[in-house]
């Protein structure tokens, strides 16, 4: 007897019969999960608190900007002596047809537009060197970056006062140590554009350490195999971040970028402490020039004009903001 005799023959399952023509084959379905009615009410009951505090804390001072912005209102309208005119859009040609106000909006525009930039660049190149840096390196710069973050900005506009203070200030005794400079007495505040870089340097160096923490994450993400990649392919340092880093680091850019321009446009506190409470007509931008108009000339309606015409610039920077990301989502 052979081997082939001796061999059971393996069972071969009969075969399905086929469907008939023209019935599609159907998947096996499982138990059917009911989809919630009351699903799409969920993510606005989780915002509700949020929303409810926002429309308690800004809704009323919001909508009485605006009415008073076209009312006539002064000194005797505050103390009840007169009832609140009714002017119509008198406050707002009157504060557009003023050149002191496009001065001012010009002025406030340069400024937040040197403070955004030597923000971001500043920001950039502190996260980039803390990718290149030692662990404990980077710990005690992270620690100073939180430190001077957390500083109150009265507290830091003071500081910044006396390092910069014409008789006693620090910066001039160390700069009047180089060769060839002399510095002491000088006055950085007797001219607008030095006064508006101190200013600057003040509004940078309180909002470098968000951008750069916000940078640092976002560069844990940019992919090492792709900079090697780039650089097996023969780019340089500026060839990898340029192609690689920035396209991948473009929404947090636009992000804070926005979020900057936002910040800087409403700078009060250090002009107004810088300035001790009165800026002068060189150092006067938006924001100033609206608490200006309210608080000392007693003209609440031209100065919440003023402010609404700001809050509507800064609408115009978020719609920018919003189509940017959008654009961002449809190519992602």
């Amino acid at each position: 007897m052979s081997a082939a005799d001796t061999t059971t023959p393996a069972k071969v399952p009969p075969a399905r019969p086929s469907p008939p023509p023209g019935t599609a084959a159907k998947a096996p379905r499982g138990p059917r999960r009911g989809r919630s009615a009351g699903g799409a009410p969920v993510p606005w009951l989780l915002l509700a608190p949020c929303l409810l505090v926002l429309a308690s804390v800004m809704g009323y001072p919001l909508v009485r900007l605006v009415t008073l912005s076209f009312q006539k209102f002064g000194q005797s309208q505050l103390w009840g002596f007169q009832p609140a005119e009714s002017v119509g859009f008198d406050n707002f040609t009157e504060v557009l047809g003023d050149g002191e106000f496009w001065t001012v909006v010009v002025r406030t525009v340069v400024f937040a537009a040197g403070c955004v930039i030597f923000t971001m660049v500043i920001g950039m190149l502190i996260a980039l060197l803390l990718q290149r840096v030692s662990g404990w390196v980077r710990t005690l710069i992270n620690i100073a970056l939180v430190a001077s973050w957390g500083m109150p900005v009265i507290v830091a506009t003071t500081v910044f006062k006396w390092l910069f203070d014409a008789d006693y200030g620090i910066l001039n005794a160390v700069l009047s140590r180089l060769p060839g400079v002399e510095l002491i007495g000088h006055n950085w505040f007797a001219s607008g554009p030095q006064g508006l870089a101190v200013i600057m340097l003040l509004v940078v160096w309180g909002a470098v350490p968000f951008v750069v923490i916000t940078l640092s994450a976002g560069l844990t993400q940019v992919p090492k195999e792709l900079e090697e990649a780039a650089r097996l392919d023969g780019a340089g340092a500026w060839g990898v971040f340029r192609y690689v880093t920035l396209p991948i680091l473009k929404p947090i850019i636009v992000m804070l970028t926005t979020l900057s321009v936002i910040w800087d446009m409403g700078v009060f506190p250090q002009v107004f402490v810088m300035r001790n409470g009165h800026p002068e007509a060189e150092f006067q931008i938006l924001t100033t020039y609206s608490y200006d108009r309210a608080f000392v000339v007693n003209d609440y309606g031209q100065g919440s004009a003023i402010a609404l015409i700001t809050v509507l610039l800064l609408l115009g920077v978020v719609a920018v903001y919003m189509r940017q990301m959008l654009k961002i989502g449809e190519v992602e």
